[in-house]
């Protein structure tokens, strides 16, 4: 008897020693695969943080103490090569005045990035296209790009866009919260202004083909990305959006739009705010909209926005069991996949802008997302695609559109 129970004990040994090994090895394969990925995501609020007293992006800072996400060495620790950082604007009055205090606005965030590459120029470089995108990532340092999420610096003036390309803008997200002079919004309580884009709006698209500057489709109105893609003669990004087919939510694409969207050629990049990802209980959900209004304010006072965050916070603790997991976010790019295809999904977490899972909340915990894809069975070069290939593969057709234009 004493000998079957030892017999049994060092087979169960046996058995655990060979899974731990089985599991170390498949870590092991998950995090090679991520390093000789070029990670990229298409959309980054790390401005946000930066124009706070105090921020230094050059120190490792504790996501639980300050809700902060992104600085370099977590984006380091998490192999997260490079990013979007995005000029955010919060829309506010179109008028002539309107219009040149937000372009005023969006110049100084523009300033606050080129400041990162310039003040760290050893950890950090500024892109402005795909070959610059690549020959940072053999530098080994972290890659800054730029985006703009809101048209509405733009104001009714084309030169601002050959302005802000100049300053190195290589996408823009049409509209945030709210219409705008270039489109509607698909979240304006108001509805639709020119059910799609207006006729300057048509003019914005045309000449961000000719620059060469992606144009995002997020945060727009189902019929502005219609006419959108009636237009441009460049593929498309959806910078931070999700699947609306898994999660019912307006700033999501359905089938149809994800299914268009890949015969322009273009790739959606998944949203990681949580409500994009998975529906929220009723009461979290209205208690959601109604700190999402206060948010989207053109001015609040640094009170008012520490008021937000510490709102935000307790609403967090009290809806913690609605927090989506990197399982449930990885079903939305699974689900693009089985769609159209590996060629046209991405990653865009809205870090710094809302975006968190419960098991990657801030950029040292990227690898979880590589850890889960292999767990599906994603190859390593499906895997290089979705991480940053596709993104890149967009970006490249974008830049080739505007030189052979300008011959």
């Amino acid at each position: 008897m004493y000998f079957i129970k030892s017999l049994f004990l060092l087979c169960l040994f046996l058995i655990s020693s060979i899974w731990a090994l089985a599991q170390d090895k498949f870590i092991e394969k998950a995090m090679n695969i991520h390093q000789k990925a070029i990670t990229l995501d298409t959309h980054a609020d790390v401005p946000i943080m930066m124009a706070k007293a105090g921020f230094d992006i050059s120190k490792s800072h504790d996501f639980a103490k300050d809700n902060s996400q992104i600085d370099i060495p977590r984006m380091e620790k998490g192999g997260m090569d490079g990013m979007f950082f995005a000029v955010y604007v919060a829309q506010g009055e179109r008028s002539e005045k309107g219009n040149a205090e937000a372009k005023q606005k969006a110049l100084k965030i523009f300033e606050m990035i080129h400041a990162v590459p310039r003040n760290f120029p050893e950890k950090a470089e500024l892109a402005v296209s795909v070959a610059d995108i690549k020959r940072i990532h053999k530098t080994g340092k972290r890659i800054v790009l730029i985006g703009m999420e809101n048209g509405w610096p733009i104001g009714n003036d084309l030169k601002n866009l050959d302005e802000f390309y100049n300053l190195g803008l290589r996408y823009i997200t049409l509209s945030h919260s709210f219409n705008n002079d270039i489109c509607d919004s698909s979240s304006d309580p108001e509805g639709g202004e020119y059910i799609g884009l207006s006729p300057f709006g048509e003019t914005v698209v045309k000449k961000m083909n000719d620059l060469g500057m992606m144009i995002d489709i997020s945060h727009v109105s189902d019929s502005s990305f219609y006419d959108v893609v009636r237009l441009t003669k460049t593929p498309l990004i959806a910078t931070h959006s999700s699947c609306r087919a898994l999660c019912n939510h307006r700033r999501n694409m359905d089938d149809a739009m994800i299914r268009t969207l890949a015969k322009n050629g273009g790739v959606i990049q998944i949203n990681f705010v949580p409500d994009f990802i998975k529906k929220p209980a009723e009461p979290h959900e209205i208690s959601i909209k109604a700190l999402r209004s206060k948010m989207m304010k053109a001015e609040t006072t640094l009170a008012e926005q520490a008021q937000i965050d510490q709102e935000m916070l307790v609403l967090k603790e009290k809806y913690k069991g609605d927090m989506p997991s990197v399982k449930d976010a990885v079903n939305h790019i699974e689900h693009v996949v089985r769609l159209v295809g590996i060629d046209h999904v991405g990653i865009g977490m809205d870090m710094d802008g809302g975006g968190e899972l419960s098991d990657c909340k801030d950029v040292s915990e990227i690898p979880n997302i590589t850890i889960e894809l292999l767990k599906r069975g994603y190859s390593e070069k499906d895997i290089l695609k979705i991480w940053g290939g596709n993104t890149m593969r967009v970006m490249k057709k974008v830049e080739d559109y505007a030189k052979k234009n300008k011959k």
